[in-house]
Protein backbone atom coordinates (compact mmCIF):
# COMPACT_ATOMS: atom_id res chain seq x y z
CA UNK A 1 0.00 0.00 0.00
CA UNK A 2 1.47 3.35 -0.81
CA UNK A 3 1.82 6.00 1.83
CA UNK A 4 0.00 9.25 1.88
CA UNK A 5 2.49 12.01 2.33
CA UNK A 6 2.09 15.78 2.36
CA UNK A 7 4.27 18.58 2.84
CA UNK A 8 4.48 19.87 7.15
CA UNK A 9 6.65 21.05 9.96
CA UNK A 10 10.32 22.08 10.58
CA UNK A 11 12.65 22.06 7.70
CA UNK A 12 13.83 18.26 6.91
CA UNK A 13 11.43 16.60 9.60
CA UNK A 14 9.68 13.76 8.82
CA UNK A 15 6.81 12.94 10.66
CA UNK A 16 5.30 9.25 10.56
CA UNK A 17 1.34 8.89 11.23
CA UNK A 18 0.03 5.46 11.90
CA UNK A 19 -3.44 4.60 11.79
CA UNK A 20 -5.70 1.61 10.70
CA UNK A 21 -8.01 4.20 8.89
CA UNK A 22 -6.35 6.83 6.21
CA UNK A 23 -9.45 8.98 7.30
CA UNK A 24 -8.66 8.86 10.78
CA UNK A 25 -5.01 10.28 9.68
CA UNK A 26 -6.04 13.11 7.10
CA UNK A 27 -7.11 15.92 10.31
CA UNK A 28 -3.79 15.74 11.78
CA UNK A 29 -2.01 15.76 7.99
CA UNK A 30 -4.54 18.91 7.34
CA UNK A 31 -3.62 20.38 10.94
CA UNK A 32 0.34 20.00 9.92
CA UNK A 33 0.32 20.89 6.44
CA UNK A 34 0.75 24.54 7.05
CA UNK A 35 4.28 24.45 7.88
CA UNK A 36 7.00 22.63 6.22
CA UNK A 37 8.37 18.95 6.35
CA UNK A 38 6.59 15.67 5.03
CA UNK A 39 4.25 13.78 6.98
CA UNK A 40 3.65 10.09 5.83
CA UNK A 41 0.83 7.80 6.86
CA UNK A 42 0.99 3.81 7.58
CA UNK A 43 -2.16 1.44 8.39
CA UNK A 44 -0.41 -0.73 10.30
CA UNK A 45 3.19 -1.27 12.48
CA UNK A 46 4.79 -3.46 10.20
CA UNK A 47 4.70 -0.70 7.21
CA UNK A 48 5.29 2.21 9.06
CA UNK A 49 8.70 0.45 10.72
CA UNK A 50 9.47 -0.82 7.07
CA UNK A 51 9.50 2.81 5.98
CA UNK A 52 11.41 4.10 9.10
CA UNK A 53 14.47 1.69 8.32
CA UNK A 54 15.52 3.45 4.96
CA UNK A 55 13.82 6.82 6.05
CA UNK A 56 14.44 8.37 9.96
CA UNK A 57 11.95 9.85 11.14
CA UNK A 58 11.88 12.09 14.33
CA UNK A 59 8.50 11.78 15.20
CA UNK A 60 5.68 9.20 15.23
CA UNK A 61 2.20 9.77 16.04
CA UNK A 62 0.81 6.72 16.52
CA UNK A 63 -3.23 5.39 17.87
CA UNK A 64 -3.57 3.18 20.28
CA UNK A 65 -4.34 0.59 18.59
CA UNK A 66 -3.63 -1.29 14.67
CA UNK A 67 -4.61 -3.97 12.80
CA UNK A 68 -0.74 -5.79 13.79
CA UNK A 69 0.01 -4.31 17.60
CA UNK A 70 -0.28 -1.33 19.55
CA UNK A 71 1.57 1.48 20.81
CA UNK A 72 3.76 -0.43 22.95
CA UNK A 73 4.48 -2.44 20.26
CA UNK A 74 5.53 0.31 17.99
CA UNK A 75 7.67 2.11 20.99
CA UNK A 76 9.47 -1.23 21.99
CA UNK A 77 10.22 -1.45 18.07
CA UNK A 78 11.71 2.30 17.69
CA UNK A 79 13.93 2.32 20.89
CA UNK A 80 15.99 0.06 18.57
CA UNK A 81 16.36 2.66 16.25
CA UNK A 82 19.49 5.35 17.07
CA UNK A 83 18.44 7.96 17.52
CA UNK A 84 14.91 6.60 18.35
CA UNK A 85 12.18 9.04 17.21
CA UNK A 86 9.66 10.71 19.40
CA UNK A 87 6.38 8.73 19.81
CA UNK A 88 2.85 10.64 20.11
CA UNK A 89 0.14 8.13 21.14
CA UNK A 90 -3.41 9.51 19.75
CA UNK A 91 -6.43 8.97 21.58
CA UNK A 92 -9.99 9.41 22.11
CA UNK A 93 -9.66 8.50 25.72
CA UNK A 94 -6.46 10.20 26.61
CA UNK A 95 -6.85 10.04 30.49
CA UNK A 96 -4.37 10.59 33.38
CA UNK A 97 -4.06 7.11 32.76
CA UNK A 98 -3.13 6.77 29.53
CA UNK A 99 -0.94 9.90 29.52
CA UNK A 100 1.45 8.47 32.64
CA UNK A 101 1.52 5.18 30.81
CA UNK A 102 2.55 6.60 27.77
CA UNK A 103 5.44 9.06 29.76
CA UNK A 104 6.61 6.39 31.90
CA UNK A 105 7.08 3.67 29.19
CA UNK A 106 9.39 6.39 27.17
CA UNK A 107 6.70 7.82 24.92
CA UNK A 108 6.75 11.63 24.38
CA UNK A 109 3.22 12.69 24.48
CA UNK A 110 -0.57 11.79 24.57
CA UNK A 111 -2.66 14.14 21.35
CA UNK A 112 -6.56 13.64 22.28
CA UNK A 113 -8.66 13.14 19.15
CA UNK A 114 -10.31 14.59 17.31
CA UNK A 115 -7.12 17.05 17.02
CA UNK A 116 -7.16 20.85 18.51
CA UNK A 117 -4.90 22.27 15.76
CA UNK A 118 -2.82 24.41 17.87
CA UNK A 119 -2.08 21.58 20.60
CA UNK A 120 -0.97 19.03 17.75
CA UNK A 121 1.07 21.66 16.12
CA UNK A 122 3.15 22.30 19.51
CA UNK A 123 3.13 18.95 20.47
CA UNK A 124 4.58 17.66 17.19
CA UNK A 125 7.09 20.45 16.61
CA UNK A 126 8.57 19.99 20.15
CA UNK A 127 9.24 16.21 19.16
CA UNK A 128 10.60 17.16 16.26
CA UNK A 129 13.33 19.39 17.83
CA UNK A 130 13.47 17.26 20.81
CA UNK A 131 14.22 14.08 18.35
CA UNK A 132 17.07 16.85 16.10
CA UNK A 133 18.94 17.87 19.40
CA UNK A 134 19.58 14.04 20.16
CA UNK A 135 20.29 13.40 16.94
CA UNK A 136 22.68 16.26 16.93
CA UNK A 137 24.16 14.77 19.98
CA UNK A 138 24.95 11.52 18.78
CA UNK A 139 26.90 12.88 15.75
CA UNK A 140 27.03 9.80 13.60
CA UNK A 141 26.19 9.89 9.37
CA UNK A 142 22.58 9.91 8.78
CA UNK A 143 23.43 6.35 6.58
CA UNK A 144 24.47 4.54 9.99
CA UNK A 145 21.53 6.18 11.76
CA UNK A 146 19.83 4.58 9.06
CA UNK A 147 21.53 1.00 9.19
CA UNK A 148 21.45 1.04 12.89
CA UNK A 149 17.57 0.59 12.69
CA UNK A 150 17.13 -2.98 13.97
CA UNK A 151 14.64 -5.16 11.54
CA UNK A 152 11.73 -6.19 14.06
CA UNK A 153 8.34 -5.47 11.69
CA UNK A 154 8.56 -9.51 11.21
CA UNK A 155 6.95 -9.12 14.78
Amino acid sequence: MSPVSSSVLDAGLEIVLVSPSVSEALPLQRILARAQSTVTWFPTCRAALAFLREHPAGVVVSQTEMTDGCWKDLLDALSRFTPPPNLIVSSRLADDRLWAEVLNLGGYDVLLTPFEREEALRVCQAAGRAWQRKRSEISIPLSEAQSAAVACAAG
